[in-house]
Formats: structure tokens, sequence, C-alpha cells
């Protein structure tokens, strides 16, 4: 199976839209004129446009490792309490938490908390330290340096896009960590991605 490698530098690329428009009835197309600019208001015309780029779908993944690895050496460098902020920072702005239940099942969960659809679920997994998940040890706080996701396939239809492949986690020992990783993406009212599906488990071995 080939993979289509991310690599991490492609974060900040520029993204551009064209929307082009058919010409309706008989009239001339040079007899239409756009402004750039709102004549009433003065202020840029505003677009909305929710379909989804592979572009924002890489640099999605991106941030994601990003955040993780944020996680863990901020847990080393300033304790517990801010690496547990850090985290709900970023559940907030990477998850769908806010519209409902996100289908969240983390590698490392057993029943009958296999399941995270609730933020304090996710939150706890990601950093522990929540008696209502005695289990949780802080799969965020491992050590963790870097990330390489790759992507077996991309599916993108509308404003939602599903990635599966795999994620290699590298600690500060060098040791690497292979999981097999479903996102799903949905792109919010703000043009914002949230990711409302993460399946995630380690690869089987027939040995």
């Amino acid at each position: 199976m080939k993979y289509n490698k991310v690599k991490f530098p492609l974060a900040g690329a520029a993204l551009a839209v064209l929307l082009q428009f058919p010409a309706y009835g008989d009239t001339p197309v040079a007899a239409t004129k756009i402004s750039k600019m709102a004549p009433s208001s003065g202020q840029a015309t505003l677009v909305v446009n929710n379909n989804i780029t592979e572009a924002e779908v890489l640099a999605a993944q991106k941030a994601w490792g990003d955040a993780l690895v944020a996680i863990s050496t901020t847990y080393e460098e300033k304790g517990l309490a801010a690496a547990k902020a850090l985290a709900e920072k970023i559940i907030d702005a990477a998850y769908g938490y806010q519209f409902g239940a996100v289908l969240f099942k983390p590698t490392l969960t057993t029943a009958p908390q296999t399941f995270r659809t609730t933020k304090a679920g996710a939150l706890a997994y990601f950093v522990g330290d929540d008696p209502a998940f005695p289990k949780d040890k802080g799969f965020a706080l491992k050590g963790w340096r870097q990330v390489e996701i790759q992507n077996a396939a991309i599916f993108i239809e509308g404003d939602v896009a599903t990635t599966m492949g795999n994620v290699l986690i590298t600690d500060k020992t060098g040791k690497v960590t292979t999981v097999d990783k479903t996102w799903k993406f949905l792109k919010d009212s703000n043009g914002k991605l949230r990711i409302v599906v993460h399946h995630s488990s380690l690869p089987y071995s027939d040995k």
C-alpha cells in the first residue's frame, strides 16, 4: 500500500479560492462588472464557502500533531496544571464538542469508557487527572516529540472530509509508536475544521 506522507512544514501555506459563475440568457459577459469592494459600505465583499480543500485537511492534521507535542513539552516544563489548561484549549479549538457528541474512540481505552463522546472524557484521556476516568494516565503526557501522518486516502465531499491512515508518534527516547487512525472533519460556519469522528487503534498483528 502506498501512503501519502504529510510533512509538517506544510502549515501556513496560502489558500486562494476562485469562484466562477456562468452567464445566463443573452447578456454578454463583458456587460457585467464586478467590484472588489462593496460600494455602499466600503468594506471588502464577504464570501462564505464551506467546501473543504485538501490543503485545509492536511493543515488540520498537522495542527493535531503539533498540539500533542505541545501538551507533552508543556507538562515537562510547566507541570500538569499548565498542560491540562492547554489541552482544554486545544480540544475546544480542534474538536466539535460544541455541536454535541463527538465520535472519539482513543487508542488506549477500555470498557465501559471506551468511547469519549464528551469533552470531559476527551480531556481525561489526553491528560488524566479526573477521578471519573480512573484508568486514564494522560496519553498526551508521554514525552512525545514528533508526529508523522501517513494518509492512505482522503475522502472530501462538500463541508466534510474523512481521512484514514497511520500516525507515527516519536517520544523523547526515539521510540516510535504507530497507530491506525481515522478522522472526520466538519467545516463549521466560521470556516474552522472540527474533528467530529476520531477512531484510533493499534495495528493488528497475527503473530
